[in-house]
């Protein structure tokens, strides 16, 4: 279905980083290493993560959207979990977000078949990353995920200063990887930013839909495990 295509966009987290993995298991050895459960009430960590889950989906869609910048994003997310479990926010140890913003991105928990799909695609077309994720974390799980090769250009909203779902990052996404519209496909997890947005710039894409959503009717395509894309393609 898409064998014309030549150059295919990735999204990173929540496509091929599994971010919520990477988040969990980083938040579940600070939750101790800080004894988060004297001041929760609470021996594990559960409620906790699912809380900060939450609160940072959320937060990111406004981020996406450019209604909050960069340090809102990282101080609401945790603030507003203290919040939310009955604990004040001005007693959270910010030393803990630093741990977590030096621990999370180092994390290699991919989405099945990543690499495999990746290589894959890559000794036949040629690929490019798209995230609004930021420049440190980004650079980060490239690095350590060993994803760096597989991409012929990266292109992180925080660099150029506009976010998904603006058509605007689609096109400079477009010339930096010298190709065009009609040549190209973005995948992503995102309704919102990467298939929506793909879409009003004129390009088409596929929903990555790892959590068994309801696919919209105006998405036209969709995956739910990255090995279809070796079909697809």
């Amino acid at each position: 279905m898409f064998s014309a295509k030549k150059d295919i966009f990735f999204d990173l987290d929540h496509t091929i980083w599994d971010f919520d993995l990477n988040a969990r298991e980083t938040l579940h050895e600070l939750y101790g290493k800080y004894q988060f459960g004297d001041l929760t009430g609470e021996s594990n960590s559960d409620k906790f993560i699912e809380t900060y889950t939450m609160n940072n989906h959320r937060l990111w869609n406004l981020y996406h959207h450019e209604q909050i910048d960069k340090q809102t994003l990282r101080r609401a997310r945790f603030e507003d979990t203290f919040q939310q479990l009955g604990i004040d926010p001005k007693t959270f140890p910010w030393k803990f977000e630093q741990d977590y913003l030096a621990i999370c991105p180092t994390k290699t928990n991919l989405f099945p078949h990543a690499h495999e799909t990746l290589a894959y695609l890559h000794s036949k077309y040629n690929l490019h990353l798209i995230s609004n994720g930021f420049r440190e974390a980004c650079e980060m799980k490239l690095n350590h995920c060993k994803l760096r090769p597989y991409f012929q250009t990266i292109v992180i909203s925080e660099v150029i200063g506009v976010n998904k779902p603006n058509p605007k990052i689609f096109q400079y996404a477009i010339n930096n990887g010298n190709t065009r519209t009609e040549n190209a496909v973005m995948i992503g997890d995102s309704i919102d930013a990467d298939v929506r947005g793909a879409q009003n710039a004129g390009i088409d894409a596929i929903y990555f839909n790892a959590v068994g959503a309801q696919r919209p009717t105006d998405v036209k395509h969709m995956i739910t495990d990255l090995k279809e894309l070796q079909s697809l393609f």
